[in-house]
């Protein structure tokens, strides 16, 4: 059995002077790479764009809860990005789409179910 994983990106409205320069053609050939490289073990990425809401950004954490991780094998309907990976390292958006798929696939189980214990960045996800 292929577990789904879909990646849902929200469209989003930068506020103020922050901006993070993202090139939205690389979504496509970057998921390619992450189903080839992980098509043996039993997962398939996919993505979609959420045209109809859109999520006010003022920093990087709001970017990555913009982006939602849907796994309903897992039970995760609607999973915000930055909720359950915790800090960026590097505020490389592609790395750490990357580092949060990978958990959901492989350790689902380390994620905090809803109405468990996890902080609420006021992303408007409704936790």
């Amino acid at each position: 059995m292929v577990k789904t994983i879909t990646v849902v990106f929200y469209a989003r409205e930068f506020a103020g002077e922050w901006d993070y320069p993202f090139d939205e053609t690389a979504i496509h050939p970057f998921f390619d790479a992450l189903n080839q490289e992980l098509s043996g073990c039993g997962v398939l990425f996919d993505f979609c764009h959420e045209p109809n809401i859109t999520l006010r950004v003022n920093g990087y954490g709001d970017l990555l809860n913009s982006i939602r991780i849907r796994s309903p094998q897992d039970g995760f309907t609607s999973l915000c990005l930055g909720q359950f990976i915790g800090p960026s390292p590097n505020a490389n958006l592609l790395e750490d789409i990357k580092r949060g798929v990978r958990r959901v696939a492989f350790s689902p189980e380390s994620i905090s179910p809803v109405g468990g214990e996890c902080f609420c960045h006021n992303c408007g996800c409704g936790c």
